[in-house]
């Protein structure tokens, strides 16, 4: 049986064009690395924030791919050129705004700024995609809060099984029928 896929997308000019380094993506490959127990694939990509270039990947990554899971960096907050929440809701089906809401309460216990954020998550087919900000700190402590959820997310869309760490991260699985 192959590894699940999992796709992590750096959303940035300036990574994207090599003018700086993608800190974000990095970031979400060793906190995944982390908490899941269960071996996976990683599927890298790094594209400008323009939101029909965003679509087209996250599109891929989920149709073409086969990821079950794509966690996006970047691109989040209120710039003008920010637009990864809008490119994620033209792609799903179906949103869970739920994503969003503990992202940004976990994170105003660190900063006051976290209401600017506008991470969100959706359904597109068998895919679950996550938004998480740029910051690697920040990456580390969002994806830490919402993983809990996001295997049994998968089970519920018949996706790939991902187990965690109970070390690092617990991750809920109602018992019994």
């Amino acid at each position: 049986m192959s590894q699940p896929r999992i796709g992590i997308l750096t959303i940035s000019d300036r990574a994207s064009q090599g003018l700086y380094e993608d800190k974000g993506g990095p970031a979400v490959e060793a906190s995944l690395r982390a908490i899941l127990a269960t071996p996976f694939q990683v599927l890298r990509r790094c594209v400008p924030d323009e939101a029909p270039v965003i679509e087209a990947v996250l599109a891929g990554l989920c149709d073409h791919d086969g990821c079950c899971l794509v966690v996006t960096t970047g691109g989040t907050g209120p710039a003008l050129r920010d637009v990864t929440p809008e490119a994620t809701e033209a792609v799903c089906d179906r949103l869970l705004p739920g994503f969003g809401e503990l992202m940004r309460m976990e994170s105003l216990k660190q900063v006051p700024t976290a209401i600017l954020s506008r991470q969100t998550a959706g359904l597109r087919g068998r895919s679950l995609i996550v938004n998480l900000p740029g910051k690697p700190s920040a990456i580390d402590l969002c994806l830490k809060a919402v993983f809990p959820a996001i295997p049994y997310c998968l089970d519920l869309i018949g996706a790939a099984r991902l187990d965690t760490d109970p070390a690092i991260c617990r991750a809920f699985r109602p018992v019994g029928p």
